[in-house]
């Protein structure tokens, strides 16, 4: 038996008893006490540094590799798609519908090179907290436990919030039950799927966001219809492209209205990178790799062909874009208003099936938030950046504190009660406002600076399992980008489309700059790292954690895959590049 046989074989044996050990029978009491950590396998375990120390144990999370391809794929095409899409792009398309498909457009090409990027470093290093994590590596501790922070509490803050929006989906079909109730109801619906374990957490997404997947599908047929003048009670005809011409398809000045959209268009872009974060759960980590190319589909398709279709059957002035009494408010919704144009019974069954199809998206990324702040939160105290209590993962792997963690955010969605519910959640999400383009920015920047270290340590990007379909330009454009859009939605901010300039008005998007200032300095005065802004490229750990620890069956198992690629029809050659 030759060294890569040997090494498949003992590699099989190892997935073989660890699945065994997963599935035997576990109580349910029992299955809350926690899980050692199994560092048994690495040698020279006492040579390691303190660095090098963390990353192996990042890598060797005890979570259960429970997620397969098909619950990545679906998680990577539609997981996050919620009110961000179905209502919030009503406020991009005040801007006009020009303004809306360029800054959905650029966002959208930004946050594919981020998936790219971050897809590259997850598959060589499937670390708990990902992205988060990897920033730390490649860039500074503190810059990474800034981005994962504020990483966390994005997600935090959005579970009482998108609660919220569940309450007052149902209250649009009756207004008589407080909403307090509907509250109560979906939060110990969410909080039991991810009790229940990361297999249930995938397969509620699977199903939730193949219905948002065939809800759009339906949307864009019955749209490209009303378009060419078809359905029913239809007596505007043929509609074409002539809202871009009257009312137009910019708001003045064009500049200052494309900046405009970018707020919106993060957040219904928000959560795209959450695909890369399952890396430490997956069964296959390749998974990881083909979900991150079905980014540019959810793009191209979801978002892309949705905002066209929308900003040629709703007017940017109509008055019911922005006429709903909250962000959740099904009749603001741009998907509602332009099928509810044809008039009639028609559009009153479209109201009804939209606001259920919204309930859905809302329901899945509460369900979401859960998953994604309990696993960045669990990272942050492996590495020492919490305390240790919160590393917990039990039995089942969950990780129990950072679910707790959660649900006591989660408890704010009882706010719905309050008068003030509204002033509360904008200077909430005023914390974590612009914190996505910095991630963005942060994950990068850290793609970037792995390819800098490679070549300063005479390595090549021939050991890597996957490399991001953009190459290292990839990286330069995503930071490009990035910064691009943090200077656009400063710049809107401080001078706004169509209001006076405020100094509430410019902090309630840009409070998380100052906020993220002072968790920076805060840290590097408290870890005294003021001597070193960024690690040096000779310095940087390329080995500790990585997938695979045989660098030359590594890439022996890349030529093999390269030369079975080139071995297959053009059209399957096609295929595996684009899927």
């Amino acid at each position: 038996m030759n060294k890569q046989e040997s090494i498949r074989s003992t590699t099989s044996s190892i997935i073989a008893s660890s699945t065994q050990a997963q599935d035997g029978k576990i109580g349910f009491f029992e299955s809350f006490k926690r899980a050692n950590v199994d560092l048994s396998h690495i040698s020279n375990l006492d040579k390691l540094t303190p660095e090098q120390l963390k990353q192996v144990k990042l890598a060797n999370q005890p979570f259960k590799k429970n997620l397969n391809s098909r619950i990545i794929n679906m998680i990577a095409i539609a997981a996050t798609l919620g009110t961000g899409l179905f209502i919030g792009i009503g406020y991009s398309l005040t801007s006009g519908p020009g303004a809306l498909l360029i800054g959905f457009s650029l966002v959208g090409l930004a946050i594919y090179c981020v998936c790219q990027n971050a897809a590259e470093l997850s598959v060589a290093y499937p670390v708990s907290g990902s992205f988060a994590t990897h920033i730390s590596r490649f860039l500074e501790p503190s810059l990474g436990f800034t981005v994962s922070t504020n990483y966390a509490l994005s997600w935090l803050i959005s579970f009482p919030s998108e609660l919220i929006g569940c309450s007052m989906t149902i209250t649009y079909w009756n207004d008589s039950i407080n909403p307090v109730v509907w509250i109560a109801i979906f939060y110990v619906f969410v909080v039991f799927l991810n009790l229940c374990g990361v297999k249930w957490y995938g397969e509620s997404e699977f199903i939730m966001s193949l219905i948002k997947v065939l809800a759009i599908l339906i949307f864009i047929i019955i749209g490209i219809v009303l378009i060419c003048g078809g359905g029913p009670n239809n007596t505007t005809g043929y509609i074409g492209m002539k809202y871009w011409h009257t009312p137009g398809s910019f708001v003045k000045p064009v500049f200052k209205s494309i900046c405009n959209t970018f707020v919106s268009a993060a957040f219904s872009y928000g959560g795209t990178e959450l695909v890369v974060l399952t890396a430490a759960e997956s069964k296959k980590i390749e998974s990881v790799s083909k979900a991150s190319k079905q980014v540019f589909w959810r793009i191209a398709f979801f978002y892309i062909t949705t905002v066209v279709i929308i900003g040629c059957l709703v007017p940017y002035n109509d008055e019911r874009l922005l006429g709903g009494s909250s962000d959740e408010d099904i009749t603001a919704s741009p998907f509602v208003i332009a099928l509810s144009n044809t008039g009639g019974s028609f559009g009153t069954k479209v109201s009804h099936f939209m606001n259920a199809v919204i309930l859905v998206a809302v329901l899945s990324v509460c369900n979401s938030c859960v998953y994604a702040s309990s696993r960045v939160i669990q990272s942050l105290a492996v590495t020492g950046d919490l305390p240790e209590i919160f590393a917990y993962v039990d039995l089942k792997g969950r990780p129990l504190m950072g679910i707790l963690i959660s649900c006591i955010f989660g408890l704010l969605g009882f706010l719905v009660a309050s008068t003030n519910q509204d002033t509360v959640f904008t200077w909430l999400f005023a914390l974590c406002s612009i914190a996505s383009f910095f991630t963005w920015f942060c994950i990068c920047f850290a793609q970037v600076r792995f390819r800098w270290a490679l070549k300063a340590q005479g390595r090549s990007t021939n050991e890597l399992a996957y490399c991001s379909q953009l190459g290292a330009f990839g990286g330069y454009l995503g930071v490009v980008l990035s910064l691009a859009l943090i200077a656009g939605e400063i710049y809107v901010s401080a001078f706004p489309l169509g209001y006076s300039s405020s100094a509430e008005g410019f902090f309630q998007n840009c409070l998380s700059i100052p906020i993220m200032i002072v968790v920076y300095v805060g840290y590097k005065s408290y870890k005294r790292s003021w001597n070193k802004f960024l690690i040096p490229l000779k310095e940087i750990d390329l080995d500790s954690g990585r997938r695979y620890e045989d660098l030359e069956l590594l890439k022996l198992e890349v030529a093999e895959r390269k030369a079975f690629i080139r071995s297959k029809p053009f059209y399957m050659r096609v295929y595996h590049f684009l899927c």
